[in-house]
């Protein structure tokens, strides 16, 4: 059986309003409400599985950052190291695509609480105490100066602790762009040791390329091979425990094709690809991101790992909302075969 592991994750907080029935923004006339960050999904995720997650956050002190914690706890996530402070919840509208409309996602960010979070709020000695793990994804250090100092803060005490420390490079050029952004993850790359990201990402921000086969086989590498490339670039240049690169392909917005591989440095390991007709894709990212800790932390070998991730992760994309609320036994009978989403009676 699994000892109970504690994991830390850092990012946030956001209220997501969604269109309803596929609508546009331009004629929708109500919005669906729910509260989300990339961590936090990640952290549902965990606590799904077994684990303990803890998320450390600042909200406003207010009715609306009061229904964001209660929502994120409603799920089993501690929320007891999050803030209370600032002006205002930060924000995203979501515009939900079908066939070839993409789907849409507008930010408000600007000014939220934690944008306001300085060096030495934080107790991360307290909060680190008798924990295993700490994550954060890229959308941290993009809200300022001042949030990325924190999250290096917060590495530096994880690190102090003797936890292992995860990120997902989870770029979003409307926040930032690619040159900061290379700049600054490049810089928190020395406290990483398992980072998650895809090939466009690692390509934008850190200047690693797919390269090809050698020309004497004459053979176009497959994708697999140039995210195995990317992967091992990305080990050897950080000197990662592992990393991991998801690929998602399709024809449109309501089918894609997932996948990812998982290199120790020395070897990777491919996870099964998965055809999904998307119910809501937001999210799916992270869904990946928590299963992986949760692999990792609790012992599984190199390819269940990744196997697992990817289909956690692949259920998400049947799940409406950013929370991937599936169990353990569901995607260990998906890594099984069990595929057909027959009724269960």
């Amino acid at each position: 059986m699994t000892s109970r592991k504690k994991a830390v994750f850092f990012g946030e907080l956001l209220m997501r309003l969604a269109t309803k029935r596929h609508e546009r923004f331009v004629q929708a006339e109500e919005l669906t409400v729910g509260y989300t960050g990339a961590e936090a999904n990640a952290a549902v995720s965990l606590v799904n599985f077994g684990m303990d997650a803890h998320v450390v956050s600042s909200v406003p002190d207010n009715e609306i950052g009061q229904a964001c914690v209660n929502w994120i706890r409603r799920f089993g996530v501690n929320t007891d190291y999050v803030k209370r402070g600032g002006r205002r919840l930060g924000t995203f509208y979501l515009e939900t695509g079908a066939s070839q409309r993409p789907s849409k996602v507008i930010y408000d960010r600007a000014g939220s609480s934690i944008t306001e979070l300085q060096v030495g709020e934080i107790d991360w000695d307290t909060v680190f105490q008798g924990k295993d793990w700490f994550h954060f994804c890229g959308t941290a250090p993009a809200l300022g100066e001042n949030v990325a100092e924190v999250v290096k803060e917060g590495c530096e005490r994880a690190k102090e602790h003797g936890l292992t420390v995860s990120c997902d490079l989870n770029y979003r050029k409307t926040l930032w762009p690619p040159d900061r952004a290379g700049r600054v993850m490049t810089g928190l790359m020395e406290f990483v040791d398992v980072l998650i990201a895809n090939e466009e990402h690692s390509r934008e921000l850190f200047g690693i390329t797919r390269r090809c086969q050698e020309p004497s086989t004459k053979k176009v590498p497959d994708t697999f091979f140039w995210d195995e490339d990317v992967a091992r670039q990305l080990c050897a240049r950080f000197g990662l425990r592992c990393g991991a690169i998801t690929r998602r392909q399709g024809d449109s917005a309501s089918d894609t094709v997932w996948s990812a591989v998982l290199c120790d440095g020395t070897s990777c390991y491919r996870g099964k690809e998965y055809r999904i007709h998307v119910v809501d894709r937001v999210g799916g990212g992270d869904a990946f991101s928590g299963a992986l800790i949760y692999g990792l932390l609790s012992g599984m070998a190199p390819q269940e790992t990744v196997d697992f991730a990817v289909a956690a992760s692949c259920l998400k994309h049947s799940v409406h909302g950013d929370f991937n609320l599936v169990s353990l036994d569901e995607v260990r009978a998906l890594m099984a075969g069990d595929a057909a989403g027959r009724v269960q009676r």
